[in-house]
């Protein structure tokens, strides 16, 4: 199977990677280069601040920048992220509610994927945002 075909079969199965039920969030949607996770942020991920912590934010960004890229593989490829540069553009608390990642390949090659994410609320505030650069390895 392809990436695409791979992801959908999981999500076809109600199958959720384990950190996500670590961190209550889950991937909702998935087409070719396309991924969207949702979850809800709650005191277990405050840092010391009194706020959701950053790696909250950046396990979704980086989850749905991954997918999209797993979604656009060829059959026998695989990938695993080089780079991850996240920007935190608004607190998160648990009064936050619901949030959404949405990811995006932006291109891939024989050899590199290129992605990038928003994170929002249920108001389409943007929460935060990251790229990534994806090493695609032929198997």
């Amino acid at each position: 199977m392809n990436g695409l075909e791979q992801v959908q079969a999981l999500l076809a199965a109600g199958k959720q990677p384990p950190i996500g039920e670590t961190l209550a969030f889950s991937l909702v949607e998935v087409a070719r280069g396309h991924a969207v996770f949702e979850g809800v942020p709650d005191r277990r991920a405050y840092n010391p601040l009194g706020t959701i912590h950053g790696g909250y934010a950046a396990t979704l960004l980086d989850s749905a920048c991954g997918i999209a890229t797993h979604s656009a593989l060829q059959e026998g490829q695989s990938y695993t992220t080089l780079e991850l540069k996240v920007a935190y553009h608004r607190a998160m608390t648990e009064q936050t509610g619901l949030v959404r990642a949405v990811g995006t390949v932006i291109s891939i090659g024989r050899r590199v994927a290129f992605a990038e994410a928003k994170l929002t609320d249920a108001e389409g505030r943007l929460l935060a945002s990251a790229t990534s650069t994806l090493l695609v390895i032929s198997q």
